[in-house]
């Protein structure tokens, strides 16, 4: 059984000054996509974006400005965003598994939601995205924090379903709820 700690409560000024104070990586391949995501992040009050056109860029990115949150593409050059979040999710090895990751695709399949989850991926959206559905995503990661656990090759958040019940985890049957 796992203990999950409640989430903090805020308002909205609290709320809006913490969105203020993150740092987020942009891990994007398509330099409009990137132009669009990173003005709504500035739209939404993130004062600190940085950006990366493939996912080996973003690697470094991490490494050398560790940012609060990853905004990351499926579909890129060199290195996929799966790929990515495989490497990213690797403590021990990796510096910073426990970075939260909203995956931001045009790919929207079940499966993909499915892989995701059990990658380790916090959050999904699907393009297009609007500035409140991002915000959304950027809350839920600040106001309901879920611990990153390991449970075989897993490493990642506690599945929702996980979290709300309070028991033991299956991944397959927990991925659908998590990303």
């Amino acid at each position: 059984m796992i203990l999950i700690t409640a989430p903090m409560r805020m308002n909205a000024k609290q709320a809006e000054f913490l969105i203020q104070q993150l740092s987020v990586l942009l891990v994007e391949d398509n330099p409009f996509m990137r132009n669009l995501v990173r003005n709504m992040l500035g739209n939404i009050g993130v004062k600190k974006v940085y950006e990366a056109a493939d996912g080996i860029a973003g690697l470094e990115m991490i490494r050398s400005v560790t940012p609060d949150v990853m905004v990351l593409d499926w579909e890129m050059p060199l290195l996929n965003g799966p790929e990515l979040v495989r490497i990213v999710r690797s403590p021990g090895v990796f510096p910073l598994p426990d970075i939260p990751i909203i995956m931001l695709t045009a790919h929207g399949e079940r499966w993909r939601v499915l892989e995701a989850a059990k990658l380790g991926v916090n959050e999904f959206l699907c393009k297009p995205v609007s500035a409140k559905s991002l915000l959304d995503r950027l809350l839920s990661i600040l106001l309901k924090p879920r611990d990153n656990i390991q449970l075989g090759e897993y490493y990642g958040p506690v599945p929702r379903s996980v979290a709300k019940k309070g028991e033991s985890i299956d991944l397959d049957e927990a991925a659908a709820d998590s990303a």
